[in-house]
Order: structure tokens, then C-alpha cells, then sequence
């Protein structure tokens, strides 16, 4: 490479146009899937880890979606991972888009992130803490609560489709 040059794409060329933004960043798409859990006038959320994005804002237990892995299987299975809890869900609750910019993301690429909130209910299993993972803690914040509590944009859109 000489002086000057721009660095090679992390992208193959023939690729670089759906992967790269017109400022050169890349850009990728994150599928997730969550579970809104109420129990005696509570609902189960988790806690951004503090070496995440949002660290120490509180969440849905959820996360990102294996290749292949169905939605719901996901939502299930990301619920056990954080919580320790098992749970059966119910309706889809809604589908959640937002773009976060370079600057916000851990990787420094622009990440369009979807959401794919269903009920849930918790089935059985006894509450973890998640180790070394992207959340630190899972408890039952009663409603009362949220409002001061810190939280991302993805407890606020969810509250709002469930009326709490």
C-alpha cells in the first residue's frame, strides 16, 4: 500500500456497495428478538453490562439472533441465557427499527438494529445473573419504578405498545 492510500475495504469489492455506506463505514443489520415478562404488577428486565453500548441502562432479556435461529427460539433462549429463567411467549408484540451511527456502537460500524418484542411469561427456572456476558443483572422492577429508572430506547417503544 503506498502513502496516502485509503486502507482496503474489510469488504470483498463486488460486496462493498451493500455493506459500505457512502462515508466508507460499514454498515450491518442486527436481528434480536425479546420477551415482555409481567408478574405481580413487575416486569423482568435485565442490565446492560458497562463494558456494552447503554452499559448500566436497564433492557428486555433478550439479544441478537443466531444465523438461521428462529425469532421465538431465540427470544426463549437469550431469556434463559440472562435470567435463568424459561419462559413461553405469547403475541408478537411489535417490531422495532433504529440505526445507531459509528459512534455509538462498540465495533464503530453504523448497525441497524430490529427488535421482535413478544409477551412472555415466565414458565419456571430460578434467577441468574448472566457471567461475562452483555448483561450484568436480571431482576423484577416493579411499574412504579420505571420512570426513574436509567433504560434504553427499547423498554420506552415496548411500555408504550403494552400501556405501562
Amino acid at each position: 500500500m503506498t502513502a496516502g492510500a485509503p486502507p482496503p475495504s474489510p469488504v470483498p469489492a463486488d460486496l462493498a456497495r451493500y455493506a459500505l455506506g457512502p462515508d466508507g463505514a460499514v454498515q450491518r443489520v442486527r436481528l434480536a428478538a425479546y420477551a415482555w415478562c409481567e408478574r405481580d404488577d413487575a416486569v423482568l428486565l435485565t442490565r446492560v453490562a458497562p463494558h456494552g453500548p447503554g452499559g448500566g441502562r436497564w433492557t428486555l432479556p433478550g439479544g441478537g439472533l443466531d444465523f438461521g435461529e428462529e425469532p421465538a427460539e431465540g427470544a426463549v433462549r437469550e431469556v434463559r441465557e440472562e435470567t435463568g429463567y424459561t419462559v413461553a411467549l405469547g403475541e408478537l408484540l411489535g417490531i422495532r427499527s433504529a440505526v445507531l451511527e459509528p459512534a455509538e456502537t462498540v465495533s464503530g460500524h453504523r448497525v441497524q438494529t430490529v427488535g421482535i418484542v413478544f409477551r412472555g411469561e415466565v414458565a419456571g427456572g430460578e434467577p441468574i445473573a448472566e457471567y461475562d456476558g452483555s448483561t450484568d443483572l436480571a431482576a423484577w422492577i416493579p411499574f412504579g419504578e420505571l420512570d426513574a429508572l436509567p433504560s434504553v430506547d427499547l423498554l420506552a417503544w415496548t411500555r408504550a405498545l403494552v400501556g405501562r
